[in-house]
């Protein structure tokens, strides 16, 4: 049995958050790690922004899904509205938080790519929204698609950094990832939206020469 190219990337989403978890979050269950330091001026704008990310980032998965989609349509009308509006407040909250960290050192270069991923976050999300409410459903799963994309942007970034050890090379290098990040999300989204057409799609010089041959006896004939 040929396994989905969607249960692929799936299982490879779950093992990148999974090792950022553990890589770069995991520092929740230790009261006396060194990054709560980091973090106390801020705590409580970043509790919120960590709620609706876990929200975005749990329930996105399930909107996915065909059979539950199809079997549970009231559920995944839900857990669409609680993913819009768990974006809708992630985004501006990270970028604000970039934007409170600047005054602790971090360079106002941060806070621009944390403003272009929420702008980015927050115009997917709306568009998959207005979409859904005018029920194009091809245009929404487009830009749900998307949307989720960018969401990843998140783990993407983290994930690459650790696994290759980019994170300890400076702060350039760090928005470099970041913003490569971001770029290839869209396209990378529109990929997997096309790969059925891309992988089966018969080449156009095969399909004009298979017209015509079909199309020749019948001109014979008349």
């Amino acid at each position: 049995m040929k396994l989905k190219a969607k249960y692929v990337v799936f299982t490879v989403i779950a093992l990148a958050s999974t090792y950022v978890l553990y890589h770069n979050e995991r520092f929740l269950i230790n009261s006396s790690h060194p990054a709560w330091q980091h973090y106390e001026p801020f705590k409580w704008w970043l509790l919120p922004h960590g709620i609706f990310g876990a929200i975005v980032l749990l329930f996105a998965p399930l909107q996915f899904s065909n059979r539950l989609r199809q079997r549970f349509t009231r559920a995944h009308r839900v857990i669409g509205r609680l993913y819009v509006v768990g974006a809708m407040c992630l985004a501006p909250l990270g970028a604000y938080i970039q934007y409170y960290q600047e005054r602790m050192g971090a360079p106002r270069s941060f806070t621009v790519l944390g403003i272009v991923d929420a702008a980015m976050l927050m115009g997917a999300t709306s568009l998959a929204f207005f979409f859904a409410f005018r029920r194009q459903i091809a245009l929404h799963r487009q830009w749900a698609t998307r949307s989720y994309a960018i969401a990843l942007v998140f783990i993407a970034g983290r994930f690459v950094m650790g696994v290759t050890g980019w994170e300890q090379l400076g702060v350039e290098i760090v928005q470099a990832i970041i913003w490569s990040c971001l770029a290839l999300a869209v396209p990378l989204a529109d990929l997997s939206l096309n790969w059925k057409e891309l992988r089966f799609s018969k080449p156009v010089r095969a399909t004009l020469a298979e017209e015509a041959s079909v199309s020749a006896p019948v001109r014979r004939a008349a």
